[in-house]
């Protein structure tokens, strides 16, 4: 009962943190709001701040920010007619009217401008109608009635967010990791879902590494990420396949070398899994979203990776079967 408490009383930690964030963004949606100066409100490091934020929310940092200034703008063009929309795109911290008006139309399939006469119209529509109907009571409020509320509620679906799944890990435990070495083989640029790619860079790796007879048992194969795919330009991501080698292994030359890093030791969090190869996002999002704000623990800003436990060709589902692990510290 008291491991429950304990882990009911974490989770509110994080996600007290996480709408402390938000209660910061939306006084604050007029001015600049950095990745930095968000993480440091919610005292995480800005890295993993930002997958904490999508897992517990549903929503990028970015669309999230997004959403909320589009919406203020929508409402602001609707019931302030006598402001311009180059102000109000100002006011809700857009950087010129030439990017509130294609974030608008992206988000609501219409111009502002657009947006604003559709009001007007459905205002007037409704003034007539309530001159029309004696006894009527024309709508004076400042809340949208069900007439305007239905172009918000357009937007909101057009700007809905499909969450992406969770799946939970077969067992998870915190270990404390040596400096470990490693060989290593970059690639920067997409790779999600792409297992040929995975083959390639492995392929060459294990070229690499075999003939200086770094393959024996102890070696283990791993995947480090080093951006998050959440911030990071897609043709700008990196990651390394690499496989662990003793201290001292000197780097390769040319094309067809290997680079040397040292991963850094310490507390880790090790989720262990059997995936298809589409459901690594759903396992990082249970390990950040549900294990980890329950936890006690919260990220730490050294790598994450992934380590490879067998060959999927000899599965017999053709299933990875990992670990996850990721970089933790005392909450």
């Amino acid at each position: 009962m008291a491991d429950i408490s304990a882990a009911a009383s974490q989770r509110a930690e994080y996600l007290a943190r996480v709408h402390r964030v938000v209660d910061y963004i939306e006084h604050h949606l007029g001015d600049p709001l950095s990745l930095h100066t968000l993480a440091g409100v919610a005292n995480f490091s800005p890295y993993h701040f930002h997958r904490v934020f999508t897992a517990c929310t549903g929503e990028t940092l970015h669309r999230f920010i997004l959403r909320l200034r589009l919406e203020r703008a929508a409402s602001k063009a609707a019931r302030q007619p006598h402001l311009s929309l180059t102000a109000i795109a100002l006011d809700c911290g857009f950087g010129s009217s030439a990017a509130f008006s294609r974030a608008f139309r992206a988000a609501y399939g219409r111009s502002a401008t657009e947006w604003r006469r559709e009001v007007r119209k459905k205002r007037e529509a409704l003034r007539k109608d309530g001159e029309e109907r004696p006894g009527s009571v024309p709508y004076t409020g400042s809340c949208a009635p069900a007439a305007l509320a239905g172009l918000a509620e357009e937007g909101a679906r057009i700007m809905s967010y499909d969450t992406t799944p969770k799946k939970a890990a077969s067992s998870v435990r915190v270990e404390t990791m040596a400096p470990t070495t490693i060989a290593y083989v970059r690639h920067t640029g997409p790779y999600a879902g792409n297992e040929a790619l995975f083959g390639r860079l492995f392929e060459r790796l294990c070229s690499w590494a075999g003939p200086r007879g770094l393959l024996g048992p102890g070696a283990r194969f791993l995947t480090v990420y080093h951006d998050n795919p959440e911030i990071t330009d897609e043709d700008k991501l990196r990651i390394s396949v690499a496989v662990t080698v003793p201290p001292g292994t000197a780097a390769g030359d040319g094309p067809g070398g290997a680079g040397v890093m040292e991963l850094e030791g310490g507390l880790y969090a090790v989720a262990s899994y059997e995936l298809d190869p589409s459901e690594y996002g759903a396992a990082w999002n249970w390990v950040m979203g549900e294990w980890l704000p329950s936890s006690g623990y919260q990220p730490d800003d050294r790598h994450c990776f992934e380590l490879m436990l067998n060959d999927p060709a000899a599965h017999p589902e053709h299933k990875h079967v990992i670990e996850i692990w990721e970089p933790v510290r005392p909450l």
